[in-house]
């Protein structure tokens, strides 16, 4: 097949399962948990090394930050042969109980953002894979670690949430970041959404493992609230899902 446009190559890497961070920076960090891992691609925002798990080979491939990158992203590895994609990203908690260093497991993504309204209207839930989902939270359970799992919030703008009251609309992002807090939201990122909707529209199996950096409500509440910039949590549990997808698969 010819190389696709934006991530430059074709279907010859051979993977099923894709490992998607945002950030190009965390790709290698990735494919070192991996077997026999060795660089085979960057273009644009998309750097991309393969390895092994079981004997099947794995992606993993930054998306950039924001739905258009990764829904191109997607899109794109799909139609090389991907046909399980799991997000490794970082999120800011707004429920109390999520603090930072815990990992969250989207079950599902409050659709506010745009990329997703060009596939589906806007009444069409976000929903992670079972299958995925589950592997993810055995991971988690098997690893030790700390995890919550839930529905996020996907937004556009990241100092819109952070600086609301200077945006002209400012009246209703602080509106509906009520609303997400008072239904049980956890935390907020920006690529969740898009990732389970295009997956949906294509048939293929997403899900989504995220580092809690921290929580700004904690913050304003005046309780305790560490960062953790450190994604090894999130990462791992991403790893040991795909292996345990692989023996069931």
């Amino acid at each position: 097949m010819e190389k696709q446009y934006h991530v430059d190559f074709d279907d010859s890497h051979g993977a099923l399962y894709a490992i998607l961070p945002g950030d190009p920076g965390r790709v290698e960090k990735i494919a070192a948990l991996l077997d026999n891992p060795r660089f085979f691609h960057q273009n644009r925002e998309y750097t991309t090394w393969l390895g092994e798990l079981s004997g099947k080979t794995v992606m993993v491939m930054s998306t950039g930050m924001g739905g258009p990158s990764t829904a191109i992203a997607v899109e794109e590895l799909y139609k090389t042969g991907v046909r399980n994609f799991i997000r490794v990203g970082t999120c800011g908690a707004m429920a109390l109980p999520v603090i930072g260093g815990d990992i969250v497991i989207a079950t599902g993504a409050i659709r506010m953002e745009g990329t997703t309204k060009e596939y589906v209207p806007i009444e069409f839930p976000a929903v992670a894979n079972l299958d995925i989902t589950n592997a993810l939270v055995e991971a988690a359970k098997k690893l030790g670690k700390k995890w919550h799992a839930g529905i996020v919030q996907c937004k556009d703008s990241f100092y819109g949430q952070h600086d609301p009251q200077r945006m002209p609309s400012g009246y209703e992002l602080q509106d509906k970041w009520e609303a997400w807090k008072k239904a049980g939201c956890l935390a907020s990122e920006m690529e969740g959404s898009t990732l389970f909707i295009v997956c949906q529209i294509l048939g293929a199996r997403a899900g989504c493992v995220l580092n809690v950096v921290w929580n700004q409500e904690r913050e304003k509440a005046g309780m305790n609230n560490p960062n953790c910039h450190d994604t090894e949590s999130a990462i791992q549990t991403a790893v040991e899902a795909v292996r345990i997808l692989i023996s069931r698969d």
